[in-house]
């Protein structure tokens, strides 16, 4: 955009307004883009908790989380790289593992266990699964928001925060296991 030095400070200042609204606007789109696609990503991951066989669902659950970085990264225009994100997925869930994902892994193996399992698995692997992507999609957004790329990612730095969104996950999952929506949020990640 062209500044015209020129200008009265009343139309300088008007100028700088304008200027500022369209980044807001801009802001205001890719946060909306980002919100959708964790969304989508933490519906999928849910339904894939439903998968009745023990730790199938885990695995699966690992391609979901790297098309959703993928997607994220490409929202915050950063160069996607997908055995690094493959890493950094495999090691920010071995790093905070015992202590929040522990559940997930006893929820995927009660599945073997004949109805009592199968059911008590049906009501929590959904909402701890979805809970995961969240905490996933949470700890990229904020990484790329403050100017980090796949490169410079510290899987340290982000196992606190990681915690802290997976809780938070949880009650978004929760949340949208009630929501009628929820199925074509899953069948948006595509």
């Amino acid at each position: 955009m062209n500044i015209d030095m020129t200008a009265s400070p009343d139309e300088f200042a008007e100028t700088v307004e304008n200027v500022n609204s369209q980044n807001e606007i801009e802001r205001l789109k890719l946060d909306n883009e980002v919100e959708k696609i964790i969304r989508h990503h933490v519906a999928a991951s849910s339904a894939i908790g439903l998968i009745p066989i023990p730790l199938f669902d885990m695995a699966a659950l690992i391609p979901v989380q790297v098309n959703l970085i993928r997607k994220i990264a490409k929202a915050y225009g950063v160069p996607f790289m997908k055995n690094k994100v493959r890493t950094i997925v495999t090691s920010l869930i071995g790093a905070v593992l015992p202590t929040t994902l522990t559940p997930t892994i006893v929820a995927s193996l009660s599945k073997a266990i004949p109805v009592v399992g199968q059911t008590a698995s049906v009501l929590t692997m959904p909402v701890l699964a979805g809970g995961a992507t969240h905490a996933t999609g949470r700890v990229f957004v904020l990484h790329f928001e403050s100017g980090g790329t796949f490169l410079n990612f510290n899987v340290e730095k982000a196992k606190e925060r990681y915690a802290e969104m997976f809780k938070e996950g949880k009650e978004v999952a929760a949340e949208m296991k009630s929501d009628k929506n929820v199925a074509s949020d899953a069948a948006a990640v595509g």
